[in-house]
């Protein structure tokens, strides 16, 4: 069985697949920024929901220990955030082939801690898992994706604006 080996979430490293969050200000460009004693405040990252949709946040209560991987989702009009809140989270991400299918050589799996998230490019396959029995997580994603979500894993309904595909086992490590 494919092994995946879980390594630290970086910018440089998650960059195929989108944008790391909990990166320091920089201070050094048009970015809004502000930095004081009290506190400080950046813009991190400009969220694209894609058109003609808004943003909307979910609270995802992630339970999944296994450490195997055998489906990826992915999302094909929206980027997706995630923000672990409670504990750190092992998130798997692959990037997307021409034809829409997961490219399984650029399988990666990332910790993400409480501090930091991820900011996925539209399209990127992803999986999450956790190491605690349950980490609560701050989404950030397109309103229509998730009613479109909902309604495949409720109802069986063909899913329009996500994909949920087997791929071979690989085993986290």
């Amino acid at each position: 069985m494919p092994t995946i080996p879980i390594q630290p979430l970086t910018a440089d490293a998650c960059s195929p697949y989108g944008t790391m969050l909990g990166k320091p200000p920089r201070t050094d460009g048009d970015t809004p920024v502000f930095v004081s004693p009290p506190s400080d405040f950046w813009r991190e990252h400009l969220f694209d929901p894609g058109t003609p949709d808004t943003a909307e946040i979910l609270w995802v209560r992630y339970r999944n220990r296994d450490l195997s991987v055998s489906t990826l989702e992915t999302h094909d009009l929206t980027e997706q955030a995630i923000v672990p809140l409670t504990g750190s989270i092992v998130h798997v991400v692959a990037c997307s082939m021409p034809d829409g299918a997961p490219d399984l050589s650029t399988m990666r799996a990332f910790r993400i801690d409480p501090g930091q998230g991820l900011v996925m490019h539209p399209r990127t396959w992803h999986a999450t898992r956790v190491e605690q029995p349950e980490v609560t997580c701050l989404m950030l994603t397109r309103a229509s994706t998730t009613r479109d979500l909902v309604a495949h894993l409720r109802t069986g309904a063909p899913a329009c604006e996500s994909r949920i595909g087997a791929i071979e086992t690989h085993r986290l490590d």
